[in-house]
């Protein structure tokens, strides 16, 4: 792809996100959505293979449905209230259709099912920009409508985390495993949105350096399966420390960063007299702490294969930055003991 074409894609990615991060009126915050999904799906298309091109066709079909679903409950709402402030959305059926169609944007369970078949067909890349970039539009939007009945909340993040926990279970392929990671952390921030906003933020930041984090050591290493990484300590052995504990940070084991937004909001469930489902939401993330291990597993204790006598792949120069790479590994493994920090700072 031509780097003016490039460029230009990246700036409309940005510039829907920022439409609908300025809106108060559905109609502009549609409009951002789609700008977002018209800049996105030349970049998912521009590996002219038949995988790539079924994953843009397959998520091209899936975003107009769940667009023209959200455009027609915007209208509905205006109609029965006469205006069309986001925020303002009495109803219970318009507000339960905005709900639906922004969770089937970005893949909560059960309209899940379109994310890992995309996620296959695209390159780490595109990937990492489906699974950060992507959800910040559609997430501002289910954090502006805030329905009196949190329920459907529950439901739709309770059922993320067990179906993305229990869908990474016999992958071998890590761009359908960091789909369904994706699936996973997002019913975490569903779960906790409608109790505390701030908390819901934290999960989201943290949940992008992890992934930054992890796409980018796949990224240099050009793993796309889970055999191929043994091989990493012939590339770059640095990541065979590091692309572990970035796995188990995003298992949210302690005493890594991604225990944070986990046991906040644990703790703020249990003050919402919420304990039985802190309880499942616990135990529902044991399902995916098990294929993070066993990726950490398949890539430090396995043996390594033999390679042919010449100079080893790490020897040579990286084509790639690799300081985005530091910070943001660093972050990862090493944010915990910042938390009392990061409470006081934000209004929990």
């Amino acid at each position: 792809m031509a780097p003016p074409i490039y460029s230009a894609l990246i700036i409309s990615l940005g510039l829907g996100t920022t439409m609908t991060f300025a809106s108060t009126h559905w109609y502009l915050a549609w409009m951002g959505i789609e700008i977002n999904t018209l800049a996105i799906i030349p970049l998912m298309a521009q590996n002219h293979i038949p995988r790539a091109i079924e994953a843009t066709t397959k998520y091209f079909f899936v975003q107009a449905t769940a667009s023209a679903t959200l455009l027609f409950a915007g209208i509905s709402n205006a109609f029965l209230t006469g205006q069309w402030d986001i925020s303002h959305t009495p109803y219970t059926l318009t507000s339960t259709l905005i709900t639906l169609a922004l969770a089937m944007k970005i893949g909560l369970a059960p309209l899940h099912s379109w994310m890992p078949e995309v996620m296959q067909g695209l390159n780490l890349l595109t990937g990492l920009i489906l699974s950060t970039w992507q959800k910040l539009a559609p997430l501002y939007l289910i954090y502006q409508i805030q329905p009196n009945n949190p329920n459907i909340f529950i439901a739709l993040g309770l059922l993320s985390i067990i179906v993305g926990g229990w869908g990474g279970f016999n992958q071998v392929q890590l761009r359908k495993i960091l789909a369904y990671s994706s699936i996973a952390h997002l019913g975490w921030m569903i779960l906790i949105l409608s109790f505390s906003p701030p908390l819901a933020l934290l999960t989201i930041i943290i949940y992008i350096l992890m992934t930054f984090s992890l796409f980018s050591s796949f990224m240099l290493t050009r793993t796309t399966h889970i055999n191929s990484l043994s091989t990493t300590w012939a590339k770059i052995p640095i990541l065979t420390v590091s692309t572990p504990l970035i796995l188990l940070s995003l298992g949210g084991l302690p005493p890594l960063t991604g225990f944070m937004p986990k046991w906040m909001i644990l703790q703020e469930l249990t003050k919402q007299s919420l304990c039985p489902l802190a309880t499942m939401a616990a135990l529902s993330s044991l399902f995916s702490l098990y294929f993070y291990l066993r990726l950490s597993y398949a890539m430090t204790l396995t043996m390594p294969p033999n390679n042919p006598a010449g100079t080893l792949p790490w020897r040579l120069n990286p084509r790639h930055n690799t300081l985005p790479l530091a910070l943001t590994t660093t972050s990862t493994i090493c944010l915990l003991p910042m938390t009392p920090a990061i409470m006081s700072l934000m209004p929990f």
